[in-house]
């Protein structure tokens, strides 16, 4: 260790695991060997305490409570995904909007909002939206470009907008609370929300000519009628949220409550069978375990980083370089935009939680706001190619390629720039809302 110092430490195992990761080897597995190799190569712990290592931090993480939390929320998706949920969001909405810049096309970031605060899954709330709204849109003569960037970026919310995986697991990487987390999301999550409307709205107004005349205004009787296929979801989400922050339940209890609360809207419409029910479970099963079993090499590799002290070491290297907060959230910035092209957002959470968060509590930065600053980072990393989940998946249900779908998605992505330049200059607007309902962190 001390012939190597603790940059070439870190350059060594960051090599490898490019190395590993290159060659195709799973995110999970490579985490671990990473792990192995730096408590082999640069501990003096005795080799058959490795395997004891290795045990205890794949053990300690999978049986987290916290984390019985994951698996609920991505079920609760999984069915919602299946039911008539978005055709009855976007009844819902449309009439609303006729009189609005841009009207039906603020569906998109609508409708992604409000199935994403139930979903929390960003490729679910892509996937559903763009099902219903792209055809509908086309049929229209809404601009097809500007459909396509609003569903690749407004699909992120689902990970912003609580309940959130992401966010889940971000709280388990840095031993945060999951609802602090969740409330810190909805100030940001609004604000992206009217950012993304604003640019339509603006887009809209300036090329008059490529949005269709807007339909007949349906009289409020008829508003009101069409409005009442939001309330099923609209009560789940109160019900999720205010039995969070009044302490009624935990996260993992209001994920339970979301599931019995999507199984009773799926059965409500009559579209929860047999085959769908198993096919949410069999989906929700596999994403769990592919999440967990990231976690779990990832937690081998924080103890190793733990034993190899260069977490600690790293701290104090960004200390003694005395930069300002705007500087070092500068380079996370752009570290995290480079992970971005390569890694998904779990991925990127579980790989750097083990340096940036000592770095980031040495700074003197709050844990809940750096929690929503990633997860906006995470959220260009969505739209970000080539390895955006969004443009995959609105590849295969379009059949664009996914370099157009991004380019279409640009001033989009200056939009979710805009937010994360917001929260860093203010990070209250992150902050207020979960101190103001659950008082200071001590």
């Amino acid at each position: 260790m001390e012939t190597l110092g603790v940059s070439g430490v870190g350059l060594f195992l960051l090599i490898v695991m490019l190395f590993l990761l290159a060659g195709g080897v799973w995110i999970a597995m490579t985490l671990a060997i990473v792990g192995w190799v730096g408590m082999a190569l640069f501990t003096d712990m005795q080799a058959a305490r490795w395997g004891e290592n290795l045990f205890v931090a794949m053990w300690g993480s999978s049986a987290s409570w916290e984390l019985a939390a994951l698996p609920l929320f991505i079920w609760m998706g999984e069915i919602l995904f299946r039911t008539k949920l978005s055709e009855q969001m976007f009844e819902g909405l449309a009439p609303w909007l006729g009189k609005v810049p841009g009207r039906l096309m603020h569906t998109t970031i609508l409708g992604c909002g409000i199935f994403g605060s139930v979903s929390g899954s960003s490729a679910a709330t892509c996937a559903t939206i763009a099902k219903v709204a792209l055809p509908e849109l086309k049929r229209r003569g809404y601009d097809e470009q500007l459909a396509l960037g609003a569903l690749a970026t407004a699909g992120t919310l689902g990970i912003l907008i609580p309940p959130s995986i992401t966010m889940v697991v971000y709280a388990v990487a840095a031993d945060a609370s999951i609802i602090r987390i969740f409330l810190a999301g909805f100030i940001p999550g609004a604000i992206l929300m009217a950012l993304f409307s604003g640019y339509i709205a603006w887009w809209s107004i300036r090329h008059p000519d490529r949005v269709p005349p807007a339909d007949p205004i349906p009289g409020l009787k008829e508003k009101l009628r069409r409005s009442g296929n939001l309330i099923p979801c609209t009560l789940l989400i109160i019900f999720i949220v205010w039995v969070l922050v009044a302490g009624w339940a935990t996260a993992t209890e209001c994920a339970a409550f979301g599931v019995l609360g999507s199984l009773a809207i799926a059965a409500s419409s009559r579209s929860l069978t047999w085959e769908n029910f198993r096919a949410s479970l069999m989906g929700a099963t596999r994403v769990s375990c592919m999440i967990m079993f990231i976690l779990a090499g990832a937690a081998f590799l924080t103890k190793t980083m733990a034993f190899t002290g260069v977490p600690r070491l790293l701290a104090e290297w960004v200390a003694s370089l005395e930069l300002s907060p705007f500087a070092l959230i500068g380079m996370l910035s752009l570290i995290y935009l480079v992970l971005g092209t390569a890694l998904d957002g779990i991925s990127m959470i579980v790989l750097t939680a083990a340096v940036v968060l000592p770095m980031i509590q040495k700074a003197g930065f709050d844990l809940v706001w750096f929690g929503i600053f990633i997860v906006l980072l995470v959220e260009i990393a969505e739209v970000t190619p080539p390895v955006g989940f969004n443009l995959f998946v609105l590849q295969n249900m379009t059949g664009k390629d996914s370099n157009t779908i991004a380019r279409a998605a640009i001033p989009f992505f200056v939009m979710l720039l805009i937010c994360i330049g917001l929260i860093t200059v203010f990070p209250e607007i992150v902050t207020w809302l979960p101190d103001r309902l659950m008082g200071k962190e001590t």
